[in-house]
Order: structure tokens, then C-alpha cells, then sequence
């Protein structure tokens, strides 16, 4: 796909008027191109439809969006308000985030011993984890099998026993429990659940009006659905089983957001913590954040909660530089942010075909490649406002 879509701008820059400026070429080019993919990507059946969203420190510079919210003809169409199940975008839109400002504010420290906040791992034989351990998921845990008994409990209890002989911070290891028990780190550190400490400390500062845990019923007709295991349709309840099981709210999975509130938090990032004038985080926190640490013989880059490179970072593309840092998440979704670049590319997408990964990974890097191809090519350096 990505010589046909090079082939396609190539064509409309030959093809076009001499009367055209090139900034207009170059418009023209990137809408095409992405309206282009998007209606391939619908056209070959493995997402229903999706909304991309390209931006920088100042702001959205471009959308695009195919298909509907739902599957009747009377559906609306998506949109950069629609709203999504993120999945996985969770850890570092909610989790991660969380988890900064409980460092920022004194709180915890990352080199915390796991038993300073469980004393269900005492004497288990893991008391070598830290917090940073489970925000790279180096803690050596595996994820393990739900009980719908007391789910939060016996997961934390499961997860002591665990003899897999893995030594804390030796290597990457993704796993979901690594977050499930950072949203409850945020419970027992705060004192608040971690979808009220999100709302106050994160959301509502950054405006995401559109960012939450179990939306209300009444959002369903802007919410996009996802599809089940066993093909049924969820809308504003989360795909995730295990997150089902904890009542929707999790560190790993559960959170809902639309484009538009996303581009907000990839601009606070891009502004050093900073947006429309109230500081979210700090700069010195949000650079340790997103600072390499690498894992697996250097194989593996992970930031905290962020992936930077290892083999999820297919958003990343061709033209994101080193330091760019983002994630995926399994409904289709992903985020990619580039400070280096002053550039973001979100994409939310109806995933239809979850046997055949290779797809939706595709569709991922394509767009990124062409966004950072075009998007930040000879583009002026930004003065952002003294307010911003």
C-alpha cells in the first residue's frame, strides 16, 4: 500500500496546475492521500470506518473520517468528537499520566518497592518490583486468568504467587496486570478511584470533556462500537473482558475519548505539561516520562507507560524521529507524538478483522509515514502564544 500511496502524490503533483501554490499542492496531497487509505482500509472490510487526526503544539492541522458511528442507515457519521473505546490507550492516557502526578506530588517515588503499596507481596518472593518496573512492564508478571469472584482481590493475590523465575527489570514483558495494579496504586496513594483522580488532576484541567470511564447511556448515539470475542456488539460498554470483569474502570483498559480530546493531551505533551495557560504537569516530570529506557539488550525502548520502540510500534511510521513515543490499543486505536518534530497522529478506527493483525498495523504506519513526510516538511518554526 505505501508505493501505491506514494505513487498517488507523486501523480497529483505532476498532474496539477502550475497556478497552484505549493502549500496548496501539498494540502491537496495530504488530504487525497489519507481520504485515500481510509475508504481503501473500509473498502477491503477490516475496519467499518475511522477518524484520523494529525496536529502539532498549536493546535489540529488536518482530519479525515470515513464511515458511521453505528451500523444502522440512520447513523450518524464519524467524526473528531465521536466517541471511541481506546482499549489500551488507556495506560498511558489515564494510568501512566496518574501515576506522574502522584510523583510529582511527593506521593511515591518510582523506585517504591512494590510491597510499600501491597502488602499482598510480602514474603512472595517479588519484592524486588518497583513502580518502575510495572510502568515499562519489567516486573517479570504475566497476565493471569480473571475471577469473577472479588476479580480485583484475587488478580492481586494471583499475581504474588507467581513463580516464573523472572527477575525484575531484566526484560520487557507486556502485560496487562502491570497496569491493573497502578490504577490500584492510585486508589491506595490518593484515596481517590482512578477515573474521579483522572477527571480532577487530568481531564478536567486539559477540558477533555470527552474522556471518561463508563459514558452514560444517554452518549450512546456518539459513541463508536466495538465487537466482542463471541461477535457481539459493545457501545459505551468496554471491550475488554477483564476490564468488564473490574467494572469498567481499569488501569489497562476502559477509557473512552474521542479524537478532538486526545489532540488536547498530545498538545500538553508537545507544550513541555502546559496547555491554555494551566501547567498539568510538570516540565521535569513529563521529560522523565517519555525519557528511553531500554530493555531486552537494548532491543526494546519503552518510556513510562509509552512505547518508543518494540515490536508495537507500528505508528511510528518511517519518518517520526527517535525520540517520538506513543501505543497502540487492541480496538483499533493509536497515538503517536513527536517532539522533535512538533507533531502528533491519532487514529481511531471501527476494527473489524482482529485475526490478521498485519492490517491495522499497516494502516497505522502509512498514515504516520505520510503525515511525518508531509506534515512537518519545510514547515516554519512555531511561536506558541506566552498564554499556551
Amino acid at each position: 500500500m505505501r508505493s501505491i500511496c506514494t505513487l498517488f502524490i507523486i501523480g497529483l503533483f505532476l498532474c496539477a496546475s502550475p497556478l497552484f501554490a505549493a502549500d496548496e499542492l501539498l494540502d491537496a496531497g495530504r488530504a487525497a492521500t489519507i481520504d485515500y487509505m481510509l475508504d481503501r482500509a473500509v473498502s477491503q472490510g477490516f475496519i467499518g470506518g475511522g477518524v484520523v487526526l494529525v496536529g502539532n503544539r498549536a493546535g489540529v492541522t488536518y482530519t479525515a473520517s470515513r464511515g458511521k458511528v453505528g451500523f444502522s442507515p440512520d447513523s450518524g457519521a464519524l467524526n473528531e468528537r465521536t466517541i471511541f473505546d481506546i482499549a489500551s490507550l488507556t495506560k498511558v492516557v489515564a494510568t501512566a499520566p496518574a501515576i506522574m502526578k502522584l510523583l510529582e506530588d511527593g506521593r511515591i517515588t518510582l523506585l517504591d518497592p512494590l510491597t510499600r503499596w501491597f502488602p499482598e507481596f510480602e514474603d512472595s518472593g517479588r519484592e524486588d518490583i518497583t513502580i518502575l518496573n510495572l510502568l515499562t512492564h519489567t516486573s517479570g508478571l504475566n497476565d493471569i486468568a480473571f475471577s469473577s469472584a472479588e476479580p480485583l482481590n484475587t488478580t492481586i493475590h494471583r499475581a504474588a504467587l507467581q513463580k516464573n523465575g523472572r527477575i525484575a527489570g531484566s526484560r520487557f514483558l507486556y502485560a496487562d496486570i502491570n497496569f491493573i495494579l497502578l490504577s490500584e496504586l492510585v486508589q491506595r496513594a490518593s484515596g481517590m478511584s482512578l477515573d474521579r483522580y483522572c477527571r480532577e488532576e487530568l481531564f478536567g484541567p486539559l477540558g477533555m470533556a470527552d474522556t471518561m470511564f463508563l459514558p452514560p447511556l444517554e452518549l450512546a448515539g456518539s459513541i463508536a462500537p466495538t465487537i466482542g470475542t463471541a461477535n457481539e456488539i459493545f457501545t459505551g460498554i468496554v471491550q475488554d473482558e477483564n476490564a468488564r470483569h473490574l467494572g469498567g474502570i481499569a488501569g489497562h483498559a476502559g477509557l473512552f475519548s474521542s479524537a478532538s480530546d486526545l489532540s488536547r493531551y498530545a498538545q500538553m505533551i508537545l507544550n513541555n505539561g502546559r496547555l491554555h495557560g494551566s501547567q498539568v504537569l510538570e516540565e521535569r516530570v513529563l521529560e522523565q516520562m517519555t525519557a528511553p529506557y531500554f530493555y531486552s539488550n537494548g532491543t526494546v525502548v519503552r518510556g513510562l507507560g509509552w512505547d518508543i520502540h518494540s515490536p508495537f510500534s507500528s505508528p511510528r511510521g518511517n519518518f517520526f524521529s527517535e525520540m517520538s513515543f506513543g501505543h497502540t490499543g487492541y480496538s483499533g486505536s493509536s497515538i503517536w507524538i513527536d517532539p522533535q518534530r512538533d507533531l502528533f497522529v491519532i487514529l481511531l478506527t471501527v476494527r473489524f478483522n482482529y485475526r490478521d493483525p498485519r492490517q491495522i498495523n499497516r494502516l497505522r504506519s502509512d498514515i504516520s509515514s505520510i503525515a511525518a513526510s508531509v506534515f512537518s516538511h519545510n514547515r516554519e518554526t512555531i511561536k506558541v502564544p506566552e498564554n499556551m
